[in-house]
């Protein structure tokens, strides 16, 4: 029994220790292209993405619109809050000439658009910038996409809105967003500042939530011994944002699942994956 099962475990053990790390596009590929559209998404895919990164935000009619921030200021230079304007207003709205002239009239895509150009075999990460009032509609937008578990990761910070995925849409992958700043030594005490969590107090949100993996920042120290704890628990690992190939090269070699960044192809080719 022991002389049959060694082989077959080790096996296992030297495929998994083998498995490529998997490029997701922050974004579409946003280094090039204007974040969160339909052109930043399809360069991904040109580029060799295996996912492209999403974020979502509730339109004030309830639309499930794709933009990083919760005012559309930034990428299409108009005032307002997402969740003031309506689906139309939005969709009015130019996010392309703010990253470069070739973009102009590029609009702020629906989901069920980007849902709609996901190739055979990849993959995206929704990210809910918001709390779990989006679920109920983000739950209507993948059944008339026919989008399932098998192209579609939800991740997110906010921990409200990962259990109600859990809840409402239970097969589907979901990663905890968390990020890292070491503390100061320096900086004056602050009781109102927010706490930053130990390894150990996310690991333990994430399996009383019953997610399936982290998704952390790359500032993050982790250590092998790290890693160890992370997989023990039953949880995937993965890293945002990397455009840099020390950083990468270090969170591969502690055996992560995917490596989030803003330059894909360019990594991907860095890297000789």
């Amino acid at each position: 029994m022991h002389r049959l099962g060694f082989p077959l475990l080790f096996t296992v053990a030297l495929s998994a220790a083998a498995a490529p790390v998997q490029i997701v596009a922050h974004r579409g590929a946003s280094f090039e292209a204007p974040e969160n559209t339909l052109a930043a998404q399809r360069l991904a895919w040109r580029q060799g993405a295996d996912a492209v990164e999403t974020d979502i935000h509730l339109t004030k009619d309830r639309g499930v619109i794709v933009i990083h921030d919760a005012t559309v200021k930034r990428t299409t230079g108009a005032p307002g809050a997402i969740a003031e304007l309506t689906l139309a207003e939005v969709r009015r709205l130019d996010a392309g000439t703010w990253k470069a002239p070739q973009f102009a009239g590029e609009k702020l895509p629906l989901l069920a658009e980007q849902l709609a150009e996901i190739p055979a075999g990849k993959r995206i990460f929704v990210e809910i910038k918001i709390g779990p009032e989006i679920v109920p509609e983000l739950k209507q937008v993948l059944a008339a996409a026919r989008a399932d578990e098998r192209t579609v990761t939800v991740i997110s910070f906010n921990y409200e809105s990962l259990k109600a995925v859990r809840r409402q849409l239970p097969k589907l992958p979901t990663q905890y967003l968390v990020g890292f700043k070491a503390p100061d030594p320096k900086a004056e005490p602050n009781p109102k500042a927010k706490k930053q969590p130990t390894l150990g107090e996310v690991i333990a949100q994430a399996k009383a939530a019953k997610l399936t993996g982290l998704d952390l920042q790359h500032t993050w120290p982790l250590t092998k011994d790290d890693v160890a704890r992370i997989r023990a628990a039953g949880l995937e690992l993965h890293v945002w944002t990397v455009d840099d190939v020390a950083v990468a090269q270090r969170w591969i070699g502690l055996g992560v699942d995917s490596i989030t960044t803003n330059r894909p192809a360019w990594l991907r080719e860095q890297l000789k994956l």
